[in-house]
């Protein structure tokens, strides 16, 4: 798409398929209908997806993430000093995860979400170590 026309997120949202039992377990191919990328953005992305459930860690390695809950909640954990750290994030609420902050997402009754992300990203499903 291009970034010289504006596009409708509601109506991006309505080509997505919810996902309805999202889990570390989950392949790329098994989600990809409930995830979109909008637009390319600096070396990243603005991405989008709808979905229920708990997602992996994962980490940014070039960049801050921007994640903005457009409907739904999501509990955001983030490991910061060896902790694990949490942050309710509601319908209309934004944060920046930092630069190189292993996170990963747990919302049981569904999110409309909305994300600047840098690439690349790490994923792994256990608890994060230094020496990833």
């Amino acid at each position: 798409m291009s970034q010289l026309k504006p596009i409708s997120i509601s109506s991006e949202f309505n080509k997505l398929r919810f996902l309805s039992n999202r889990t570390p377990d989950t392949t790329d191919a098994e989600s990809a209908s409930a995830f979109s990328k909008l637009f390319e953005y600096r070396d990243g992305g603005v991405f989008i997806g709808h979905y229920a459930g708990d997602s992996q860690w994962e980490r940014h390695s070039h960049g801050d993430e921007i994640v903005v809950a457009i409907e739904g909640e999501t509990t955001l954990f983030l490991y910061v000093d060896e902790e694990e750290q949490s942050c309710v994030l509601r319908k209309g609420e934004m944060i920046i995860v930092p630069e190189n902050t292993w996170h990963r997402f747990e919302s049981p009754n569904g999110l409309k979400v909305l994300t600047v992300t840098p690439q690349p990203t790490d994923h792994t499903k256990n608890i994060p170590s230094d020496k990833l």
